[in-house]
């Protein structure tokens, strides 16, 4: 696949994942390419914790099942409807997760241009996932970004320092096939926004 084909065939993986084995040698190359994102002042705030262990998996999944319930209970009508129909994670189906952290320290305390926008940290943690997603995809395995947690409950299930964001959980697996049109989409949920919507010419212009 070239660079745009890996793009348009991303997708948030649920429901697809087969549970076989991700090859060392894939997993190295994909971190690999997450650990090569570009970071505000070459801070490389990030780092990868590879989740294996079945009980730490299960406990996890636990936990977003609860966060879950948490959030539908805050949906009526279709909108309850819609979401009850929509798998939200791949916890125990994926073969591994990664989580992604962010030390906001890293790099510190004069980080060449933060000193303005104190989150173009966060961004860069957010391009290392990003460079993650689109390698895995290049492999043929599928990610699933888990984001029904808590911080602190995260932190403490996995031993993370303080001060040290879980930013995202991410399933990771061979898949079975990738979806032509994303989950939310499918189920409902939202459709996609047409990118003329999204440009604007020299300044921002109000839609109509």
């Amino acid at each position: 696949m070239d660079l745009y084909d890996v793009i348009h065939r991303r997708r948030d993986v649920r429901a697809q994942f087969t549970g076989e084995p991700v090859p060392d040698e894939a997993l190295h190359r994909v971190l690999t390419a997450a650990h090569a994102a570009p970071s505000v002042g070459y801070s490389q705030p990030w780092d990868f914790v590879v989740v294996r262990d079945a009980d730490t998996r299960r406990r996890f999944h636990e936990h977003v099942r609860t966060e879950r319930d948490v959030f539908a209970a805050t949906l009526e009508g279709e909108a309850a409807e819609r979401f009850a129909r929509i798998k939200i994670d791949g916890v125990l189906e994926s073969t591994l997760s990664i989580v992604v952290t962010h030390d906001q320290s890293r790099g510190g305390p004069a980080v060449l241009g933060r000193h303005a926008i104190a989150d173009t940290g966060l961004y860069s943690t957010c391009l290392a996932i990003q460079n993650l997603w689109l390698a895995a995809t290049a492999e043929g395995l599928g990610v699933g970004w888990v984001s029904f947690y808590r911080e602190p409950w995260l932190a403490d299930l996995l031993g993370i320092p303080a001060g040290i964001r879980p930013v995202a959980w991410l399933c990771l697996g061979p898949v079975t096939h990738f979806e032509t049109v994303p989950d939310l989409a499918r189920h409902g949920w939202r459709q996609a926004r047409p990118l003329a919507e999204a440009i604007h010419h020299d300044r921002w212009t109000p839609r109509g």
